[in-house]
């Protein structure tokens, strides 16, 4: 083990490796942020082993920890817990602890997301302090001579979320790293095709879908797997050839033309590393995978060029002869080496790197199809998001979680706070046919801070049920700039994020989840909104002055069953709203 100090801070690097010489230096402090860079250097080109980094920080007032794949478990961890794992196609390497009241306590982040690392901060035991801990080259490198990165630590006393915003601007400001432009229907609701039809698509009901979607505030259809394959196995057996007369949808630009004629944008999926046991790209390729995904589907190794031109020369050829608006490119986080393959180089290959060879891939493909088409959207799933991924694409959904609403809650807030100006999009929302129109707007409420995206046979759900789309829909289209681009506070992530605001210079937001108690303490806004994303009849609100003005209470089907002139003294109020219901003050 290496120590050095850096400014106040002694740093550790533990290593096997012998060939190296290390540095870590203390290079730049900004408003309370340290900037440490990390040096390895060799006297000739090595495959370098794995190199741990780590550091001890105080556990003074310190409550709960986020990193972005920690989903549920957002409590502290400790120093022996399992740390996550961070490459350009998943996840970013940044991780924070935080106090009660979400303060910011150390959040860290590494400046190279595009290599495969490791990384967690947890409570070390003997001492009571948060060891801090990254590992780097964890899978198989091309030999090098020199690598440096920058660490960033910030334990500046500010809110947890303010801290990880600007760790995503600080990605976004390092080269190569700016984010894709995001087009304006990336921004609207969607209709998706997966869970309301999987495999089995038939174009003229997908049509009468985007017709009913269109009129209930949807800009654009997804339609994902099964337009490839008349194989309805939930497989990927048959990947890889996209034909551009496929069996199952033989005319694709008169369904696209149709969609078109309804006012819809047309998004379609492929999957991208995936070859197919029984197609045609199977023998061309055969020499050329990196691994398997199941039995009868292989994934195709990057690294050549062949390749990667076959990838985008499909997606273009399709982007010209269907006139597409978007892709949804999936299982981009599966380009991962086999161990018998780990130090393969050379041999065709023009890169050695899988990481450096992806995000030339993935550069291409926008770069490639915005040149024929330059507001192109291209959509990832989480955990495929993070810095790197804000160049490839523009539009970040939820992993999947039916009929989990809270997941939604969930999963959209945790990529909103790194995400910046990408546009971040719900899981699609479904639900079954007899349920309550009050648990309905549910799956829309808690998926408020995100673009949401619907997958449920709109004929065939209830008048009721589609009266509660359009409201929120509607809704959410008339405060999208306030959602989408307000300043964003989600409390306590520990708790799940039970009360998240929005605020801009007009107007003022608060979605409520669980039993919490909504604060206002600025009053300089037209307006107010209280959204009750709970099965309770009423919200608690404390004022820290007085607020006047007209209180209107909405159902969830966005009924009007009161409105009144109030005056609320400053302190706690309890607030009448039925279950998925919502308030709106306009302020005097």
């Amino acid at each position: 083990m290496q120590q050095f100090q850096t400014g106040n801070r002694f740093m550790s690097i533990n290593t096997d490796e012998s060939d190296f010489r290390f540095s870590l230096e203390l290079i730049e402090v900004n408003d309370g942020v340290e900037y440490i860079r990390f040096m390895m250097d060799a006297e000739e080109a090595r495959i370098p082993k794995s190199v741990q980094i780590s550091w001890m920080h105080p556990a003074i007032d310190v409550s709960g920890y986020w990193d972005p794949g920690a989903n549920r478990e957002k409590g502290l961890r400790i120093d022996f817990s399992a740390p996550f794992q961070s490459k350009a196609t998943s996840l970013a390497p940044v991780c924070s602890v935080y106090n009660g009241e979400g303060r910011n306590r150390l959040t860290a982040a590494f400046s190279d997301a595009m290599r495969p690392l490791r990384m967690r901060a947890g409570i070390h035991e003997e001492t009571a302090e948060i060891e801090a801990w990254l590992e780097l080259f964890i899978e198989a490198s091309p030999p090098i001579r020199h690598y440096e990165a920058v660490i960033r630590i910030d334990t500046r006393d500010m809110f947890y979320a303010d801290g990880l915003r600007e760790v995503g601007e600080w990605w976004a400001g390092l080269p190569a790293y700016a984010p894709a432009s995001v087009p304006e229907t990336a921004r609207l609701p969607m209709y998706s095709t997966w869970y309301s039809f999987h495999q089995k698509l038939d174009p003229g009901e997908i049509e009468r879908q985007c017709k009913l979607a269109k009129e209930l505030g949807c800009g654009a259809v997804i339609v994902d797997d099964g337009w490839q394959t008349d194989d309805n196995q939930r497989g990927y057996a048959y990947c890889g050839d996209w034909e551009v007369a496929p069996k199952r949808i033989p005319d694709m630009r008169r369904f696209v033309d149709n969609v078109h004629a309804l006012g819809m944008k047309f998004i379609l999926w492929y999957s991208v590393p995936f070859v197919g046991r029984h197609s045609k790209a199977w023998d061309r390729f055969k020499d050329k995978f990196m691994n398997s995904y199941g039995e009868d589907t292989a994934v195709l190794d990057p690294r050549f060029p062949e390749v990667r031109e076959y990838l985008i020369g499909t997606y273009e050829e399709a982007l010209r002869a269907w006139d597409l608006d978007g892709f949804k490119l999936d299982f981009v986080d599966s380009f991962n080496l086999s161990e018998e393959l780990r130090y393969s180089l050379g041999e065709g290959r023009d890169y050695d790197s899988v990481p450096e060879a992806v995000d030339r891939l993935l550069s291409d493909v926008m770069l490639r199809l915005r040149a024929i088409k330059p507001d192109i959207m291209i959509e990832f799933r989480q955990n495929y998001v993070g810095p790197l991924m804000r160049k490839y694409g523009n539009m970040f959904r939820v992993a999947d979680c039916p009929n989990n609403y809270s997941q939604n809650r969930i999963g959209s807030i945790d990529i909103r706070l790194l995400s910046g100006h990408t546009a971040v999009h719900s899981d699609m929302m479904m639900w079954n046919g007899q349920e309550s129109p009050e648990k309905v707007a549910l799956q829309f409420i808690h998926s408020l801070f995100s673009v949401p995206q619907v997958s449920v046979r709109m004929d065939r759900v209830p008048e009721s049920h589609r009266q509660v789309i359009a409201f929120w829909l509607g809704f959410w289209r008339e405060h999208r700039e306030l959602l989408l681009d307000g300043k964003l506070r989600p409390e306590s992530p520990e708790y799940m994020y039970p009360v998240v605001y929005a605020e801009d210079e007009r107007q003022w937001l608060a979605a409520l989840y669980s039993d919490r108690i909504v604060h206002i303490d600025s009053f300089g806004h037209e307006s107010f909104l209280f959204v009750n994303g709970t099965s309770n009849d009423s919200i608690a609100v404390h004022l820290a002055d007085r607020l006047e003005g007209i209180l209107t209470v909405l159902d969830c089907l966005g009924n009007e069953l009161s409105a009144q002139t109030v005056c609320l003294q400053e302190g706690l109020h309890a607030l009448k709203v039925p279950p998925s219901g919502m308030i709106r003050l306009r302020h005097k």
